[in-house]
């Protein structure tokens, strides 16, 4: 079993240029998803990374990653089976030949959990893609959205990684924001790298990048989550229609 992570701290680090981050310290607690936003080359992949290794000091940003405020100890760092984060790219291909639920008991197995958990992993990455996933289907053969929402339902339900880092998901092929909340909802800490509005203004709050330093920290207003809630109703009626248009049927107005 992992240990319960409460709360990741970022401890600020320094840009490209070697200036220091405009914010010293940010605290991410056990269920929240955060945002991490700003333009191309802003350095958004490095923070995530910082993260993904819990730095120490010790990569070009300088930054130290504490859970539950303290430093984690160096096996947290180097074992991949003491591993506290889990990480969800916009790209992602399975290598293993095998079917779907084989590969999904192998792993609930290799975890100590039951076996039996797979069918609900399934049962949940079906919620997240217009692409039902048969259980007996080959993994090579899953589309680009199957294989993402499969990965989350597998993150959620299978892994005991507590922390969470999503690299541009809004171009997955799947129900990006019902992906976060599954996530949360599972207690898990939910990092996301996002242009997409609708994923930045789900979020609790937003880290802005600039030049490879923290700038600001966003809370989302009240005002903003209203604006969150007329991108969602749109979204949800665009999902519905790629859907009316993939099974072949006419639009009607």
């Amino acid at each position: 079993m992992k240990m319960k992570v409460l709360k990741l701290t970022i401890k600020g680090g320094v840009d490209k240029d070697r200036v220091p981050d405009a914010v010293e310290e940010i605290d991410v607690n056990r269920g929240e998803i955060i945002g991490i936003v700003g333009p191309t080359g802003s350095g958004k992949s490095t923070l995530i990374g910082d993260i993904e290794q819990l730095a120490h000091g010790d990569t070009p940003s300088g930054r130290r990653i504490l859970i539950n405020d303290v430093e984690p100890e160096a096996q947290l760092r180097t074992d991949p089976r003491k591993k506290l984060v889990a990480q969800l790219s916009q790209n992602m291909h399975f290598l293993a030949d095998m079917p779907v639920d084989e590969f999904l008991r192998m792993h609930a197995k290799s975890r100590g959990k039951d076996a039996g958990i797979a069918d609900r992993v399934i049962e949940l990455a079906n919620t997240l893609t217009g692409e039902p996933i048969n259980p007996s289907n080959p993994l090579t053969t899953l589309s680009g959205g199957q294989s993402r929402a499969l990965m989350t339902a597998d993150i959620a339900v299978i892994s005991d990684s507590p922390i969470v880092l999503i690299d541009e998901i809004e171009n997955a092929g799947i129900k990006k924001h019902e992906a976060l909340r599954l996530l949360a909802g599972e207690g898990k800490i939910v990092v996301v790298v996002t242009h997409d509005p609708m994923l930045a203004l789900m979020t609790s709050r937003r880290i802005v990048m600039k030049n490879g330093r923290i700038i600001k920290v966003i809370c989302t207003s009240e005002e903003e989550h209203r604006v969150y809630l007329d991108i969602e109703r749109i979204d949800s009626w665009l999902m519905s229609l790629r859907e009316t248009i993939r099974q072949g049927e006419v639009v009607v107005a």
